[in-house]
């Protein structure tokens, strides 16, 4: 008897699951903001179609309207940033995940980012970063791009970072950046220039990637 209570929970578990991940294809494909639908986002990304279920559902308690606005961004950010002011890094990094400038993160916005810092080639990664630093989105970093995001990290870091800084080390980081990066002493750093010079450093390649560790 119990063998059989035991087979026919199972079943009903079983059931439970298929239909909750029935209903969130079915509010995926239908519901306004939400994506088309998880076969299409496998496709698009590195993760399974589990994993997109599960980061779904996780996406949808945070943000029930499917979207995510620039505040509740940082809202979300500053959590765990308690001890520093991750204001402005929240504020630099929702815009590299806003990849259609419009003010707001939807759930493929968010996946496809997230895919490529967590699974994408070195090379897909290094590109995301530069688009990170490059603020005015104009192809090219310029030293204040650089100055402006170095000192976000080091503000959002906190008590854990600055009672070890002495002067102004963000502003010191930034000028050893330049001087390893811009090749040509043109005062800007390209997309080719970034990679090339990241790739031949592996401390610069850390410091550059530090946001795969403050995601």
């Amino acid at each position: 008897m119990g063998a059989v209570v035991g087979t026919l929970t199972m079943q009903t578990k079983q059931r439970r699951l298929s239909r909750d991940r029935t209903d969130d294809e079915l509010e995926m494909t239908t519901v306004c903001y939400r994506p088309e639908g998880l076969s299409q986002l496998e496709a698009q990304t590195n993760f399974s179609k589990q994993e997109l279920q599960i980061l779904y559902r996780g996406f949808k308690n945070e943000c029930p309207s499917g979207v995510v606005d620039e505040e509740t961004f940082k809202h979300i950010y500053a959590q765990f940033f308690p001890h520093g002011d991750a204001s402005m890094y929240a504020h630099y990094l929702f815009n590299a995940f806003d990849t259609t400038n419009n003010g707001s993160i939807k759930f493929k916005d968010f996946v496809m980012g997230l895919s490529i810092l967590l699974r994408g080639t070195l090379r897909e990664k290094l590109e995301w970063t530069f688009h990170l630093y490059d603020i005015n989105k104009d192809g090219y970093i310029n030293r204040e791009e650089m100055t402006e995001i170095v000192r976000a990290i080091y503000d959002m870091m906190g008590k854990f970072t600055y009672p070890a800084i002495k002067g102004d080390v963000p502003q010191q980081h930034v000028d050893a950046f330049f001087r390893k990066m811009d090749k040509n002493k043109d005062g800007v750093v390209t997309l080719e220039e970034f990679i090339i010079a990241c790739q031949e450093d592996e401390t610069m390649m850390s410091s550059m990637q530090l946001f795969e560790n403050v995601m």
